[in-house]
């Protein structure tokens, strides 16, 4: 019977995939599917919850069925993230007009997006103490009991690591295994790695020109053969979206979520403060924030049901250069630097609550100076490397609480509200890497204004 119970429950899972893919014949709006999909998805979870409960065998073995779903959208994303990486920095560097505008785009975006990071740390502790949350005790269930063992192992990759060996190991020894995703670093590898064929193409541009022209077509090539790869799993991302927030829905234990409230509401202001922040930093350099927030909604929309900032890196990009007016080399360089170095949310926020949540256990005084300073510089500089899947939040904590010689097991107690604030985590770690993009073409008057001021020209998803 309970067979029988699974199969209906797959099939009505099935049969709502077909609806959404019918939508997608009728060309409905790209965002507007993502949305039903969440809200759908939402609903579809709370009704197999309610009918059969979080641990029942109908829920576990209809869960693992539509996890083909959700965690093979996920799974395609992951397999993106290198590629694009290396062929955005590269096509960065093919794509500049001068070759000395390399350091200043540079320095512009990497000071953008590790200043705006210790501010979002600033903001992440000071939202902590504002809601009292520092000291605060959670309950561990069966699944963070689960997910503490699974950390306890993670960690053992970094902590007896000091700081300037972490940063050591952002280094490629190898390129292939970085290639191959086989560190928790291997993105900031190919970063680092794909920066050099970069500067290299430079030199080859002035000394062979006929060379570097190969080169750069080469790379264009590249560029656009895996855009169209991104482009056919973009498609899937309304069924992806159904399948996780299904499954996050229906297996979600609620007492513990509501035991979670005020985390998840604390969690919340700071990211919204963080995006004021950065609203901020647009008036300054003269660019309207509303007319930003409407242009970039297409993309941010993206970030918040995907949970995805490599998945958005397309749609970051193409914001950027087509409605924001920022320069291809500064688009290409802010976007995929913002993949794996400085996000706001998933490397400053988060890490920096936990810390400040988990230090009076251990009878540390987080009012103290000494303890923010100290925070705040550990987050910034462990803010490199960050993947641009799902993961990286949990893996700057480690470093983070590693080094500050702080527990890990709070990263595990969160886990029943990381989905719920990992979706306003990833829209923030987009917005940042596109105001570094903003704000460095307004610096090398390359912001191209009448783009940017133009309310009429609006990304819509290409999917």
């Amino acid at each position: 019977m309970t067979t029988l119970i699974t199969v209906l429950v797959v099939l009505a899972f099935v049969a709502v995939l077909y609806v959404f893919y019918r939508m997608q014949k009728k060309h409905m709006k790209f965002s507007t599917r993502v949305f039903a999909a969440l809200g759908v998805g939402i609903v579809l979870g709370a009704i197999i919850q309610f009918a059969f409960g979080t641990q029942d065998k109908v829920t576990t073995q209809a869960m693992d069925w539509i996890g083909i779903v959700g965690n093979g959208y996920v799974a395609f994303l992951q397999m993106l993230v290198i590629p694009l990486v290396f062929v955005s920095i590269v096509g960065a560097f093919t794509k500049m007009k001068e070759s000395k505008q390399l350091g200043k785009i540079s320095f512009n975006v990497l000071a953008t997006l590790l200043g705006t990071t210790a501010v979002a740390a600033l903001i992440g502790i000071g939202t902590t103490l504002l809601f009292g949350l520092q000291g605060a005790q959670f309950t561990e269930g069966t699944a963070e009991t689960a997910r503490i063992a699974e950390l306890a192992t993670r960690q053992e990759t970094v902590e007896n690591l000091s700081i300037p060996q972490q940063i050591l190991a952002f280094i490629p020894r190898n390129v292939f295994a970085d290639f191959a995703g086989t560190r928790p670093t291997s993105t900031i590898g190919v970063v680092i790695f794909a920066a050099f064929v970069g500067i290299a193409y430079l030199g080859v541009k002035r000394k062979a020109p006929k060379e570097g022209e190969f080169f750069a077509n080469l790379i264009d090539s590249l560029y656009k053969i895996t855009m169209r790869i991104v482009t056919l799993v973009l498609r899937l991302t309304p069924y992806g979206v159904l399948a996780l927030m299904t499954n996050v829905v229906a297996t979600s234990d609620f007492e513990a979520i509501l035991n979670l409230g005020k985390f998840v509401l604390a969690s919340y202001t700071a990211l919204i403060i963080v995006m004021l922040v950065h609203l901020l930093i647009l008036v300054a350099v003269r660019v309207n924030p509303v007319n930003y927030l409407k242009k970039s909604f297409p993309v941010l929309s993206f970030a918040f049901t995907s949970r995805s900032s490599a998945g958005a890196l397309p749609l970051n990009i193409e914001t950027q250069t087509k409605a924001l007016g920022v320069d291809d080399a500064t688009a290409n360089f802010a976007a995929s630097f913002g993949l794996s170095i400085g996000q706001n949310g998933c490397a400053g926020v988060y890490p920096a609550m936990l810390a400040t949540i988990v230090a009076p256990t251990v009878g540390i005084d987080v009012f103290s100076l000494e303890f923010i300073l100290m925070l705040v510089a550990i987050v910034t500089i462990s803010s490199f490397g960050v993947a641009g899947v799902g993961g990286g939040a949990t893996f700057a904590s480690l470093i983070v609480l590693g080094a500050m010689n702080l527990p890990v097991a709070i990263v595990g107690l969160v886990i029943s509200v990381e989905p719920l604030i990992d979706m306003a985590r990833t829209a923030v770690n987009v917005s940042d890497s596109m105001v570094a993009g903003i704000v460095t073409s307004s610096r090398i008057n390359e912001l191209d204004r009448d783009v940017l001021n133009d309310s009429n020209l609006v990304i819509e998803e290409n999917v």
